[in-house]
C-alpha cells in the first residue's frame, strides 16, 4: 500500500464511529428470534425469506431513483435487516454455523483480493483499467468457473439479464446478430422499449418471456463459441 493510502487509512480508523447503531440492530434481530421473541421471526428460514428480500432490493432501487434521502435511509435499513436475519438464522442452524462477523469479514477478504490496485502493487489509474483486469481475479476465486455464463442469477428480470449476457458474450467474441441502432439517450430507448412491450402485450404476447427465450439461444450461441475456443 502506498504512504498516501497507509495516511489514509490511519486518519479514517481515528475518526471511525463504533457503530452503536449497527451492534443494537444485530442485538434487535437477535432478541426477536429469541425464545419468547416474535413467533413469525422464529419460525423464519432463508427459503421463506428470498421475497422479501427481494421486494425491499426493488423498493430500495425505487428510493434511490427518487433521490429522496429518507426513503433511502428506510429501505437501506430494510435490505440490511434481511442481512442480518440470514446471518441470524444461520448462527442459530447447527450445520450453517456462521454469523454476521464471518459475512463481513469473507467480504473484507475478498474486496482485498479485488482490489490489488489498492491494497496490492498492482497498477490502475482509471475505472477501465480495474475492470480490465477483474475478469482475471475472479477467474483465480472461482476455478470451477468454466463459462463467463456461470455466476449469473437466473432470477434476474429479463431485460438486466439480457443486458449482463450481452455483456457476457463480447467478451468470448459473440455479437447478437439481431442488433439494430438503438435510441440516442435512455429517454427515447424508453420510450421504445415501452411501445415493444405495449406491441406485445396487444398482440397477447409475453414480453419478460420472450425476451429470456431471446436470451437463452444467445447463452447457447455463446458456449458454442467457448467450446469451440477450447478444442
Amino acid at each position: 500500500m502506498s504512504d498516501a493510502r497507509a495516511d489514509r487509512a490511519s486518519t479514517d480508523a481515528d475518526v471511525r464511529e463504533t457503530h452503536d447503531g449497527l451492534t443494537e440492530l444485530i442485538d434487535t434481530v437477535a432478541l426477536l428470534r429469541a425464545p419468547g421473541g416474535c413467533p413469525w421471526d422464529a419460525e423464519q428460514t432463508h427459503e421463506s425469506l428470498v421475497q422479501y428480500l427481494v421486494e425491499e432490493s426493488w423498493e430500495l432501487i425505487d428510493a434511490i431513483e427518487s433521490g429522496n434521502r429518507e426513503e433511502m435511509i428506510e429501505e437501506l435499513g430494510d435490505v440490511l435487516y434481511q442481512v442480518l436475519f440470514h446471518a441470524d438464522i444461520a448462527a442459530q442452524t447447527p450445520d450453517e454455523a456462521f454469523d454476521i462477523d464471518d459475512v463481513a469479514r469473507h467480504m473484507t477478504a475478498k474486496m482485498v483480493s479485488r482490489h490489488p490496485h489498492v491494497f496490492g502493487d498492482r497498477e490502475a489509474e482509471t475505472a477501465a483499467d480495474v475492470v480490465a483486469f477483474w475478469d482475471d481475479l475472479k477467474a483465480d476465486e472461482k476455478p470451477h468457473r468454466t463459462s463467463v455464463l456461470d455466476g449469473i442469477p437466473r432470477g434476474m428480470p429479463a431485460l438486466a439479464l439480457a443486458q449482463k449476457v450481452l455483456g457476457k458474450a463480447e467478451k468470448v467474441g459473440v455479437t447478437d446478430a439481431s442488433a439494430q441502432a438503438s435510441p440516442a439517450t435512455e429517454d427515447e430507448l424508453g420510450r421504445v422499449l415501452l411501445g415493444l412491450v405495449a406491441s406485445a402485450r396487444s398482440q397477447g404476447l409475453d414480453a419478460e418471456r420472450a425476451l429470456r427465450s431471446a436470451v437463452r439461444s444467445l447463452e447457447d450461441a455463446v458456449r458454442t463459441a467457448e467450446q469451440a475456443r477450447a478444442e
